[in-house]
């Protein structure tokens, strides 16, 4: 039977020793992309570190106009937050919309970020808002961190601290999920900030998250979503599965872009 040995850091340096000096160990802070690939067999770490509770990977606050939240804040906390909805408040919609109450209250938003789980919310938020995610050596900016699916610029044993997102003057978030898993099939995160346009797209590419710059040119000056009426990303990009073909996909995409710019502000989720 496979077995693990569990470890507790009680802070930032005492993980990154841990991680140092043990073999085959990985980070553990909800566990709710990890420890399905454990169960089916696809990781088998030898050593678990619980980093939920460090004192440095917790806090939601500004910092000169970035919105900075900590690696270890839970899903539930990030939606609940007074000043995530008042900064940016399809962030706090989007946070709302990821599974279930279980789920809410014990997965964290770091944990989502550095597994670039393809389904996953957040990477459409911190590409779109061009965010950059501060770990314990540096900081990297949001287009340079999503590498393909399940893969970031994440070095290793290198661990997310924080998420640091520039407050735009709107957002909007739009997503289709599946009914039985509640993961999106397609979900997407309309931004302007400084009079630029940015979509990312999630749930969608065979390559996880992306940027949609077709239709940040046609929202470009006017984010309007009958400017994009007619748009649809390439189908060879998108993913082709047993919940929906690249050609849904295609269209699911337009459809959750179109709402996300009809709800600047917030966010429709089906």
């Amino acid at each position: 039977m496979y077995a693990f040995d569990y470890h507790r850091a009680r802070s930032l340096e005492e993980a990154l020793k841990l991680f140092a000096t043990l073999d085959e160990a990985t980070f553990l802070a909800g566990g709710h992309t990890l420890l399905p690939t454990m169960k089916n067999r696809l990781a088998a770490p030898e050593n678990l570190i619980d980093i939920s509770a460090l004192p440095e990977l917790s806090g939601i606050g500004m910092q000169g106009g970035v919105l900075r939240i900590g690696a270890a804040m839970t899903h539930h906390a990030v939606a609940a937050s007074s000043l995530v909805a008042e900064t940016i408040p399809a962030l706090a919609a989007l946070a709302g919309s990821i599974g279930d109450v279980q789920v809410r209250h014990v997965g964290t938003m770091g944990g989502s970020v550095a597994n670039n789980d393809p389904a996953a919310d957040y990477p459409a938020a911190v590409l779109s808002l061009g965010a950059e995610i501060e770990t314990d050596r540096r900081r990297i900016p949001a287009d340079d961190f999503f590498q393909g699916l399940y893969a970031t610029a994440l070095e290793e044993g290198e661990l997310i601290v924080a998420i640091r997102f520039p407050v735009p003057e709107t957002a909007g978030y739009g997503k289709y999920r599946n009914p039985a898993s509640r993961y999106a099939l397609a979900a997407s995160f309309v931004s302007i900030r400084d009079g630029a346009v940015r979509v990312a797209v999630t749930g969608a590419g065979k390559n996880g998250v992306f940027r949609w710059e077709a239709a940040e040119q046609a929202l470009m000056g006017h984010c309007s979503a009958s400017r994009i009426a007619d748009l649809r990303p390439e189908s060879d990009a998108l993913l082709s599965d047993m919940h929906a073909d690249a050609a849904f996909r295609a269209n699911l995409v337009n459809v959750v872009t179109r709402r996300a710019a009809e709800h600047l502000g917030g966010a429709s989720i089906v």
